[in-house]
């Protein structure tokens, strides 16, 4: 990070929502790795199974705060959670990253630098631009990312936008307070939906590449889950169509703005 970057950074107070569900195995080395301009970590424990809000709080130091849901709700719903308290603490550009470890921490100040910025509203991670993408990225997860990709960004009328599924992103409190997070699906496909509700508010969307990580396992792609993306993707299509549509079409890589 350069000094101007790292001034830019200091400037607005950034907050990392991790929502975690049995991530004990990781969540301590995931917040142990999250950069210094970090000012607030929300774990937010969706009901585990296993002790990973007590490690959370005990590997996590005075930045971080556990939530815990008492019933499982989904990811998107600890995603919602999250959000709230962040935004309650005074977060100016909430992030999100996962608890096990696969979003990399050198990438976190390529995800929320557009937002202090200004530059976008909403930026996300892009998987399928990078490099290591084809030896990194479990096949049917590959192929997934590039078909739902492309059907959202043409439902949201986003053209240009791709890798919906990844949940690698940042956002600013402006943006926040102009959705209605209580219409947020809940679980699997939650990216799909928020960036619907993001486009139809008339938010700008940006992304940038970031590296895929995966620690050997098969994918986790169900069919039922290309089924509720694809609910999902026709309910953003409908909605767009009945709506009056925003004509604001950016969408940024690697840094570049481009139309």
């Amino acid at each position: 990070m350069t000094a101007t970057h790292a001034a830019v950074l200091a400037g607005a107070r950034i907050a990392v929502v991790i929502p975690s569900y049995n991530e004990a195995r990781w969540i301590g080395e995931t917040l142990s790795t999250l950069p210094d301009f970090v000012d607030a970590v929300v774990v937010v424990d969706d009901a585990s199974d296993d002790d990973t809000s007590e490690r959370a709080a005990s590997a996590g130091g005075a930045r971080v705060s556990v939530v815990r849901h008492a019933q499982n709700r989904g990811v998107g719903a600890a995603i919602a959670t999250g959000y709230r308290a962040a935004r309650e603490a005074g977060a100016d550009v909430i992030a999100v990253m996962a608890g096990d470890g696969q979003m990399h921490p050198d990438d976190l100040e390529r995800v929320v630098r557009p937002v202090v910025e200004r530059a976008f509203d909403y930026v996300k991670g892009n998987r399928l631009k990078h490099p290591d993408v084809l030896g990194t990225m479990p096949i049917a997860r590959l192929a997934a990312g590039f078909a739902l990709g492309w059907l959202t960004s043409v439902a949201i009328g986003r053209p240009g936008l791709s890798d919906s599924q990844c949940g690698y992103t940042a956002i600013s409190s402006r943006a926040l307070d102009r959705i209605d997070l209580s219409t947020l699906w809940p679980r699997y496909g939650y990216p799909n939906d928020l960036l619907g509700l993001l486009a139809r508010a008339g938010l700008t969307i940006g992304e940038v590449r970031v590296r895929p990580v995966y620690r050997g396992e098969a994918s986790g792609v169900r069919p039922w889950h290309v089924g509720t993306v694809l609910f999902l993707v026709a309910r953003a299509a409908f909605r767009r169509a009945t709506s009056n549509g925003h004509a604001a079409r950016d969408t940024l890589e690697d840094g570049l703005l481009s139309r």
